[in-house]
């Protein structure tokens, strides 16, 4: 008995990871439809400073009884804020207010530029050489977020153009806070880190507390239960699950990871929520992964 269990130690440790970053897809993939399912319901800064209360609240709960509390230096809490004001505020505001008039499935098709964008910031401010590779890529991904554009565009007015637009804003925010997060894996407990950046983006968002509790009492007790989902799963669980994997596993795998997002969301929206892309959309998401693609891609 004793051997067995010293022989699957090292197997289950490998494959934590593996399940960190499956459960962290699933519910990210949820989160979409999610915000969709609530948009007419609540506002975009009420829907994010909800969903941060009730993430920073869980957090509390588990990162307060884990010891040593963090200590994080001058330099570390600058970045912890940066996260915190990027990821945890400016990301869900701006997805929030794009996925008023962009279904689920295209807003997750937009986010999976991160990656490319995670390869130019490399380039841009870690001196990594901008490639012919990197060039090429980057054409496709953005034609592809033209297409994605006009589709909508096309579809839904001019308004999903704007739509579209909003959700890039979180392309960028999501890459700059998973590279000036990755230092900090190492030296700091994943729901701890969670839990700070999570409590910034909750006072970030303080100033739609007033809107937050009008559209609280507009609201049917099931959208209130969705909202909570969001707070607690998507965000506590998977933020932490994520961070975890941030540990074991590169940046620019786990980027490359959320490809399958899309997929999920996809699926659920058209479950849920009846809704899929437009038809064209499609053709434009899969011109986007290809060029992230051969930016990711190496020569043999």
């Amino acid at each position: 008995m004793t051997t067995t269990t010293t022989e699957a130690a090292p197997v289950i440790k490998n494959w934590l990871p593996v399940a960190a970053v499956s459960t962290t897809l699933v519910f990210w993939a949820s989160a979409f439809v999610a915000i969709r399912h609530l948009a007419d319901t609540f506002h975009p800064g009420a829907m994010a400073l909800g969903r941060m209360l009730v993430g920073a609240a869980c957090l509390s709960v588990v990162a307060l009884r884990r010891r040593p509390l963090p200590r994080p230096t001058a330099a570390d809490w600058r970045v912890i804020v940066v996260i915190g004001v990027l990821w945890y505020a400016t990301y869900m505001l701006a997805l929030n207010a794009g996925e008023r008039t962009v279904d689920a499935g295209t807003a997750s098709m937009i986010l999976q530029l991160s990656p490319i964008v995670i390869a130019v910031l490399a380039a841009v401010f870690l001196s990594e050489a901008f490639t012919a590779r990197l060039g090429v890529g980057l054409a496709l991904a953005f034609a592809g977020v033209a297409i994605i554009g006009f589709a909508s565009g096309d579809s839904s007015g001019s308004r999903s153009v704007v739509g579209v637009l909003l959700c890039l804003i979180p392309v960028a925010a999501y890459s700059i806070s998973l590279v000036l997060q990755k230092p900090l894996s190492s030296r700091y407990a994943a729901v701890h880190l969670t839990w700070l950046a999570c409590s910034i983006g909750a006072i970030v968002m303080l100033p739609w507390i007033g809107q937050l509790v009008g559209d609280l009492r507009d609201a049917s007790a099931s959208e209130i239960l969705w909202l909570v989902y969001l707070g607690v799963f998507p965000t506590a669980i998977a933020f932490t699950t994520y961070g975890y994997a941030l540990q074991h596993i590169s940046a620019s795998r786990l980027g490359i990871s959320t490809y399958v997002v899309p997929i999920i969301s996809i699926a659920l929206a058209w479950g849920l929520l009846g809704e899929t892309p437009p038809a064209l959309a499609y053709l434009g998401g899969v011109v986007a992964l290809v060029g992230v693609a051969i930016t990711r891609s190496r020569k043999r």
